[in-house]
């Protein structure tokens, strides 16, 4: 559908068959049970224990995927992990996809485990690494990682009002002068009903 799209379709149609695309097999990849889906991520069903917090697994991995550069504001400094709660707390984002994000620290947690014999947030830098290209090696892995980036690059370029950006240092990184009025944490954006 997308090659066929990006034949016959503009730039406009051709991102909406792509968010088609990823949405559908988003859906369809969270329809799954957990233990299916603990399976598409390599982990043995009897290996899954009760949920543990993801929150430290969630910071090691958005670390890891954007870490701290001399010039280049990483995770911490973008507060990744404040827009990820956001996110995570806002009813206005599918509770599949809130699920989905959880659901993917405790599976890669329980991989950690099941590889290395402790939590992903004790491995080394090159361990993590291994892990996580282990991960997207499966198409929920793979999805799960994309959905990561989504959020994370959304963290840099967001509004401050929505814990991510704070102070506009992803702005001053990019050079970007965001437009006005910025929305303050009591005025964020609320969608319209059509």
């Amino acid at each position: 559908m997308i090659r066929r799209c990006r034949q016959t379709c503009g730039p406009a149609e051709s991102l909406q068959a792509v968010r088609v695309t990823l949405v559908n097999r988003r859906r369809f990849l969270l329809q799954l049970t957990g233990g299916s889906m603990a399976a598409l991520f390599g982990i043995p069903s009897a290996v899954l224990a009760s949920a543990a917090d993801p929150w430290p697994t969630l910071e090691a991995v958005l670390q890891h995927l954007l870490p701290s550069e001399p010039n280049a504001p990483g995770a911490n400094e973008i507060q990744a992990r404040q827009y990820f709660e956001f996110v995570i707390n806002d009813s206005r984002i599918e509770q599949q996809e809130r699920t989905f994000i959880t659901q993917g620290c405790t599976w890669l947690d329980q991989l950690s485990r099941q590889e290395h014999g402790q939590a992903f947030t004790r491995l080394s830098e090159d361990q993590r690494e291994q892990l996580l290209r282990r991960t997207a090696q499966s198409e929920a892995g793979e999805n799960w990682l994309s959905t990561l980036i989504t959020y994370l690059l959304e963290a840099l370029l967001t509004a401050p009002a929505y814990g991510g950006n704070p102070n506009g240092i992803g702005w001053r990184w990019l050079t970007y002068v965001p437009g006005f009025p910025l929305p303050q944490p009591g005025n964020r954006f609320m969608e319209l009903p059509l």
